[in-house]
């Protein structure tokens, strides 16, 4: 840890403007609970510190400041607020999300959608209301009502966020997955939750190829029995052939009978379920987590709102798929009235400028990215700030995996030198995040600048006790309004509980190993525990395995998350059976199954011979030692090991060097 520390060196990168801090939406909200509950606040550090120890009170005033619409609020703001798991936050209201992000109607932009150079369009919010109002009566008409599930097997485009709308206007459940995930990693996924409707599109573009999607749905819906409908988007064609599809048919032909018109938003409880998206499944199929409608949107309105300070009529984009959580969180930004900036392809195609070309034409305010993508545009030599003109860029928010000091210099030097620079981090598991911006604070070179306001982020040692200015387990010691209604068939919460709160008994231990500063900043290390987390995707080993372990050459394979160049990539050690040797031919046709089966993210960078897996006693293996091995670090534990010799297999290998 000391090289991590050695490499982030206290230095203020960017200081606000006082205009900047006086015009805040944080400001505002501060001045609010000065004169409403003379809460003597002077500054954001002090807001985090009020919302924590007065949860109650600040959710309350925060849902009016945000102009959240329900009906009715009800007079209880938490339930069991010391019980976690268990709480509940406003247990008597009801609203509809869709209705939320979808005030207004009129001429402005809500979306625009650029899909690489291939495609461009542009949607007003009246557009965008009328849409979604025709496809929320054909959903309507098709069975759909609360509860149901509602699939989304789609790129980054318009037509995911009008499904989504749409769907939760009904009182449904959106979950998505992104065209580049095979056939195994959507049904992993959509098997469990049996959607009513699947909405997909014919192919997408990527790196200047278009990619068919088709034979895949065809091969989807043959394991999909709980498929009713399935409507297929025309993207990569204008009249795709969808005679071999199940119950197939196009968007156009799906909502030809039905008029724009009001939207008849059904009111939900506030923690009626809105999302489900997915755990990386280290231990088996991932596992489906829920979140609720109230909860995921308090949650995004308030970082929208008081850490990135978005304001009516600006510009936001984030460069994500609609199987990553940050597409929820870049939706929900219609709320604020902003416009959405939606990108779907290759970062690099034409070439590394294009987001920066998108960004410069249509104003970007926001601009998020990945630490991986500012890390690849610094690698690629280029200057940003010298070819384009990015004066409306107020931010730049990066996430994905930590951002390391010398990518805090390069976009000061590169990209843009008054701007502020949001390093993030949370996750799928709370649909937001534990530590982000703050607009009113200096940005210091490797560290995010603050905690979640509302949210009590600690830093644990293995004694549970809070520390400050050493490593330890990254923290939630109270409840917050984005937590998992639960997991799907999950009853008792089993495993719910298993996931988050058996570390800390009653305080959400959520896996990354971090520092918090003196200055209440945040620095991140990397995991705690085994998931895999390549260019900020969090992955399973356990999908890997399935994929690996169908050749009839391995025996048995063990994936680890290997620190490399400011990310992490993925390494796989392969057991082989005997006669057989690992050589390329091998290696390629391991990459390529795991690539058609899961996703590009999921092939590992490195795949290496080993003639023997540690596992504990009870017979599981060890992702967790062998990541220890290869880092040098000590292996916790060894005595739990049946065969702890097999670590010394792992050590000093000189291909991951390399």
């Amino acid at each position: 840890m000391g090289d991590q520390q050695e490499n982030t060196q206290p230095r203020i990168m960017w200081q606000p403007s006082e205009e900047r801090i006086r015009t805040s939406n944080a400001a505002r909200l501060i001045a609010d609970l000065n004169e409403k509950e003379d809460a003597g606040l002077t500054d954001f550090k002090s807001l985090w510190a009020y919302s924590v120890a007065n949860k109650e009170i600040f959710w309350k005033r925060f849902v009016d400041f945000a102009g959240v619409k329900a009906q009715p609020w009800g007079d209880t703001i938490i339930r069991d607020a010391d019980k976690m798991p268990g709480a509940q936050f406003f247990p008597d209201a009801k609203l509809n999300f869709a209705e939320n992000l979808l005030t207004r109607r009129d001429d402005s932009d809500a979306i625009v959608f650029w899909g690489e150079d291939k495609i461009r369009r542009r949607l007003s919010r009246a557009d965008l209301y009328d849409t979604v109002s025709r496809l929320a009566q054909a959903l309507r008409a098709a069975g759909v009502g609360p509860g149901d599930r509602v699939a989304g097997y789609l790129p980054n485009m318009p037509e995911a966020v009008i499904g989504m709308l749409a769907a939760a206007s009904l009182g449904a459940v959106w979950s998505s997955a992104s065209p580049d995930f095979g056939v195994q990693g959507v049904l992993d996924r959509f098997g469990q939750i049996e959607p009513k409707v699947l909405i997909a599109c014919d192919g997408y573009f990527y790196g200047g190829k278009t990619h068919d999607c088709l034979s895949r749905i065809a091969t989807i819906l043959a394991d999909l029995p709980s498929v009713t409908q399935t409507v297929i988007v025309p993207y990569a064609s204008d009249t795709p052939d969808i005679s071999g599809l199940r119950d197939g048919v196009t968007l156009n032909d799906f909502v030809a009978d039905f008029a724009p018109g009001e939207i008849d938003f059904v009111p939900m409880p506030f923690n009626a379920p809105l999302y489900i998206m997915y755990s990386s499944g280290t231990t088996g199929a991932p596992k489906c987590i829920v979140h609720g409608a109230g909860g995921t949107l308090l949650k995004h309105l308030s970082e929208h709102l008081l850490h990135s300070d978005e304001k009516p009529g600006d510009r936001v984009f984030y460069f994500t798929t609609t199987g990553w959580m940050m597409w929820n969180w870049l939706v929900t930004a219609l709320a604020c009235g902003s416009t959405l900036l939606l990108y779907d392809g290759s970062p690099f195609h034409p070439d590394g400028n294009v987001l920066f070309d998108f960004a410069d034409a249509e104003k970007m305010t926001l601009f998020g990215t990945s630490a991986k993508y500012i890390d690849a545009v610094k690698k690629a030599g280029l200057a940003p700030g010298d070819t384009h003109d990015l004066s409306s860029v107020r931010t730049i928010a990066s996430t994905g995996s930590p951002l390391v000091p010398e990518s805090f210099e390069f976009v000061y030097d590169k990209i843009k030198e008054d701007v502020h620079l949001a390093s993030i981090s949370g996750g799928t598991d709370i649909v937001g995040c534990f530590v982000l911006g703050d607009p009113t604070g200096p940005v210091w070179r490797g560290e995010i600048q603050t905690r979640a306001v509302g949210l009590d982020v600690q830093v644990y040692n293995s004694d549970g006790k809070p520390v400050v200015g050493e490593a330890g387990d990254l923290v939630c010691a109270g409840p917050f309004p984005s937590m998992p209604v639960g997991f799907w068939n999950d009853p008792d919460g089993e495993r719910y509980r298993a996931a988050y709160f058996e570390t800390f008994p009653g305080v959400w231990c959520h896996g990354d190993w971090v520092e918090l500063t003196e200055r209440g900043g945040m620095i991140i290390y990397g995991r705690s525990d085994a998931t895999l987390n390549p260019g900020g995707v969090r992955i399973g080993t356990a999908e890997i395995y399935r994929q690996v372990e169908a050749f009839d050459e391995v025996v048995e394979a063990i994936a680890v998350g290997q620190d490399w160049d400011g990310d992490t990539r993925v390494v796989l050690f392969v057991v082989m059976r005997p006669s057989h040797a690992l050589n390329d031919d091998l290696e390629a046709r391991i990459r390529k199954r795991i690539r058609e089966n899961c996703t590009p993210r999921h092939v590992p960078a490195k795949i290496i011979a080993v003639p023997d897996i540690p596992r504990t006693k009870s017979g599981k293996i060890t992702e967790l030692a062998v990541r220890d091995i290869i880092h040098g670090r000590a292996v916790k534990n060894v005595e739990a090991l049946a065969n702890a010799a097999a670590l010394e297999h792992y050590k000093d290998l000189a291909e991951l060097r390399t």
